[in-house]
Order: C-alpha cells, then sequence, then structure tokens
C-alpha cells in the first residue's frame, strides 16, 4: 500500500509540475468569459481557444483507449467529451462521470499590484488568474485522475469527462447537451464534480448540498430623457427612490432578511448537525475568511449559524447597476432610468422556478407613482445531497487520509452548480461526490483568485484512489 500511495503521488505531482502546470497558465491566459458576460462569444472565438487548448491536452495524455470529442450543437456552447472504457470487462457498464467547466466569470476590478486576471502568476503554493480554480484545473485533474489510477495498477469502471462551457450563466446549454448524450452517458452509478471548495486545506472536503439561485435586471424609467434637477426634482419622481421602495418588498433593509416565503424553507436536521460538527472541526469561522472593510461586521456571530447562513438562508446580492454616471462626471441632472442586477441565493431545496415567480410578481406589481418597471426573472435549481452509501463513506475516509493524513469531512457551499440538479433527477439513485481546491480566500468571481497548487494535486489523487474504490464495491441493487 505504501510504494502504491507513494507511486500515485509522485506520478501526480511530477505530471501537475511538468504537463498540467504550462497548459493551465495558458489557460488562464484566455479570457473565454460566459456567455451571458460575453453574448458574442462565437464571434470573439476565446471560448473556442479554451475548447482547443482542453481538447488537445487531453487527448495527448496517455490513457489507455482514451477518446476525445467536441459536441456541437446550434446555438449551444461546445463540451468536451473524454471516454475512458472500464478497465476489465466486468466494469464495463459502471459507469462513472466526471465534471467541470471551462467558461468564465468577468475579470472584475481590484486585482492587487503585480497580478491580472488574463496573467498567470505563480506566488508560493498559489496559482493567481481568472478561472485556474473556477474551474479551470478541472479537465486537468479528471483526466490526470484516470491517467493515475491506471498507472498505479487501481482498476476503475468506464469513465466519461464532460467539460462544459456556459456554467458561470446557469448552464443554459447544457440540457440539450445531456439529451444529446443521453443513450451515451447510460446510468451513471457515481459522480465527481470538480467545481467546488474546502474549508480547510487539511483534508479531502465534500460538498452535501449547493443553493439555488434566482435574479434578473430591474429597470425603473420615470423620463424619456435625462432633465435638470433644479428644474424637474419635487415633481418627476427620482427612479432610484422608486427602486428602493421595490427592493424593500424583497428584503428587510435593516437585517438583510428575504421577506418573500417562497424563497424559505426548513432547514433538514442532519444539515443542521452537519454544520455545527463543521464548526467545531474548524479553527476559523467562515467571517474570519473574507476582507472586511474597516470596522465591518458579519451579519452573524456564532460559526454555526454562519454556515447555515450560507448554505440554507436565502440571500440577495446586488450585482450591478446601470443609469448611473461616474461620480467624477455626475451633473445636476434627473436622470431617467435606474437599473439594478439583482442576484439571489436560493436554500438547496427551494423551488426556484416557484422562487423566480415570486419575485417577478412582487417587483412588477403595483409600479411605485405609475413609472415604466421592467424585470425578466431567471433561475437554477440547487441540490442537497443523497445519504452516501457505505462503500464510499470509507472509501472517501481512506482517499483522505491516504492524500492529505486526515479522514474526510463535509460541508454546505454557498454557490450554485446547475449540473448537480440536472443530474440527480436524471439519475436519483447516483452517488454524488462534489469537492474542490477552492480554499478559504480563493476569491472565485472576485479580484485575486488562485488556485491553491497542494490542494488541487491531493484532491486528483484522492479522485484516482474513488475511482479505484467504486470499482471494488457491490453493484448497486
Amino acid at each position: 500500500m505504501t510504494t502504491t500511495t507513494n507511486t500515485l503521488a509522485e506520478r501526480i505531482d511530477r505530471v501537475w509540475d511538468d504537463e498540467v502546470m504550462p497548459t493551465l497558465c495558458d489557460y488562464i491566459g484566455i479570457p473565454n468569459l460566459s456567455i451571458s458576460f460575453d453574448p458574442d462569444w462565437e464571434a470573439n472565438g476565446h471560448m473556442e481557444a479554451a475548447v482547443a487548448m482542453i481538447r488537445d491536452w487531453c487527448t495527448a495524455r496517455p490513457i489507455a483507449r482514451l477518446t476525445v470529442d467536441v459536441q456541437r450543437l446550434p446555438g449551444r456552447t461546445p463540451l468536451v467529451i473524454c471516454e475512458v472504457p472500464a478497465s476489465t470487462a466486468d466494469l464495463a457498464d459502471r459507469t462513472v462521470l466526471l465534471y467541470g467547466h471551462l467558461d468564465k466569470q468577468p475579470e472584475m476590478v481590484g486585482w492587487r499590484a503585480g497580478l491580472d486576471p488574463w496573467k498567470a502568476v505563480v506566488e508560493g503554493d498559489r496559482l493567481y488568474g481568472r478561472g485556474g480554480a473556477d474551474d479551470g484545473y478541472a479537465a486537468f485533474a479528471a483526466l490526470l485522475a484516470i491517467e493515475g489510477a491506471q498507472s498505479a495498477g487501481l482498476p476503475h469502471g468506464r469513465c466519461i469527462v464532460l467539460i462544459e462551457a456556459s456554467e458561470e450563466s446557469g448552464s443554459p446549454d447544457l440540457p440539450a447537451h445531456l439529451d444529446a448524450l443521453a443513450d451515451r452517458l447510460g446510468r451513471p452509478e457515481l459522480v465527481l464534480c470538480l467545481d467546488s471548495g474546502c474549508m480547510d486545506t487539511e483534508r479531502l472536503w465534500v460538498t452535501t448540498s449547493l443553493r439555488g439561485m434566482a435574479g434578473g435586471t430591474v429597470r425603473v424609467e420615470v423620463l424619456t430623457e435625462g432633465v435638470h434637477s433644479g428644474a424637474a426634482s419635487g415633481v418627476a419622481p427620482s427612479s432610484f427612490r422608486l427602486l428602493r421602495q421595490i427592493l424593500d418588498r424583497l428584503e428587510d433593509s435593516t437585517t438583510g432578511e428575504i421577506l418573500l416565503p417562497e424563497l424559505h424553507v426548513d432547514i433538514p436536521d442532519d444539515r443542521r448537525r452537519e454544520a455545527e460538527r463543521t464548526a467545531r472541526q474548524l479553527t476559523r469561522t467562515v467571517a474570519d475568511d473574507l476582507p472586511f472593510a474597516g470596522t465591518t461586521r458579519p451579519m452573524v456571530d456564532d460559526p454555526t449559524a454562519q454556515l447555515l447562513a450560507r448554505t440554507w438562508s436565502p440571500t440577495l446580492s446586488y450585482t450591478g447597476m446601470d443609469g448611473l454616471p461616474p461620480t467624477g462626471r455626475a451633473g445636476n441632472v434627473l436622470r431617467p432610468s435606474t437599473s439594478l442586477t439583482l442576484s439571489f441565493r436560493l436554500p438547496p431545496t427551494c423551488d426556484h422556478e416557484a422562487a423566480a415567480g415570486a419575485i417577478e410578481a412582487a417587483v412588477l406589481a403595483d409600479p411605485p407613482n405609475g413609472a415604466m418597471v421592467t424585470f425578466e426573472a431567471r433561475s437554477a435549481t440547487g441540490w442537497n445531497a443523497p445519504s452516501f452509501a457505505p462503500w464510499l463513506v470509507t472509501a472517501l475516509d481512506d482517499a483522505s487520509t491516504a492524500s492529505f493524513g486526515e479522514p474526510a469531512s463535509t460541508f454546505g457551499e454557498g454557490g450554485t452548480i446547475p449540473f448537480m440538479g440536472m443530474l440527480a433527477a436524471m439519475y436519483p439513485d447516483a452517488q454524488f461526490v462534489i469537492t474542490g481546491a477552492l480554499v478559504p480566500g480563493s476569491n472565485a468571481h472576485g479580484p485575486n483568485e488562485f488556485l491553491h497548487l497542494p490542494t488541487a494535486r491531493r484532491v486528483t489523487e484522492c479522485l484516482a484512489r474513488l475511482l479505484g474504490a467504486h470499482a471494488s464495491a457491490p453493484t448497486p441493487g
């Protein structure tokens, strides 16, 4: 066992150094924004460049009987598909599905001196740059896990790797791809997702819940053009003030509590207990790892309450605004309109379509002062993990102990991966392992995003071990 452990870890470290890092750094340099942020993605060519880079790297891997394809559907972003037959004939029908994505969030402002969203920079154990951690490393880790399992003599079932290109926009293109792949996918027994995070770097962390999301852009229009504020204020209403009235229907501005009952759920007892257990394991709270400015305080202080607040409570963030000039160019003008992008996070078991409907109805009902109000909600499902099979509980602990030195642990993640909700509905009997290398402070979506390289390597090693454990586990049913 020691020889296998050393051989597997050493191989993964070597390939990461020699063959993953150069291509991953090149990938960071591609501004392949997700389709919500680059409607002209097809013409701009950045997405295609990232797809070609990932496809070529995967194709070159020394993996027995590997095939790599790019599925293209009209009007949809591409999907990279890698398939590796099972190591032995008796495992041919036992499918493992590995998932990641290659599209990126916008660059954002606030990158510190010496860093740039489209330039890979290595500082110690950190690889900085947009998309390295979320989720560019996933394709490399997934293929290397299969390669590592084969090199270490570990058995594995049939493996299919899907790397999509619309996740950061809510995966609107993925259902069509899954429909087209239905016969090829079969019925996966195990799903391994690499798009999540971890609460520390001491063990393998497995995500047991993901929030859903809903939102859209509300526009309040009061005039057809801007007019002198001295001439119009007091007669024409402020679009910003009317927008504030609409927001008061959605959120208590003092506490941040969401006022729409359709967005709330009862927290399952097992998830409460999990949050309590996770809080006891950690030496830092969620708030300790946030870059608060000045004397800003968190909304809740208790460590367990913080974990539950970021996973099982609905929240509202305001992520974009139009209609206001920069402060240095703000003339004395009553502006004609204000637009605000609303981003709701929904509890994992919340009905996202009902939530979106409730939000849209509240925004559009009885427009203040008869103003023109527009809003179109969009949403994505959350996910709550099924119970782990006994073999998987043991496999997770064994893999984590061999790779990190500590048994695995679980937690609820605050983000959204729409693919998981889709798969859970399609394959209700599958086992799910959602993990990743987004350590505290990695700041996916924000400035100074980084991939913690030692964690990425050890997660890769754990995946290889999980492939072997699945192949040796009892056949479901």
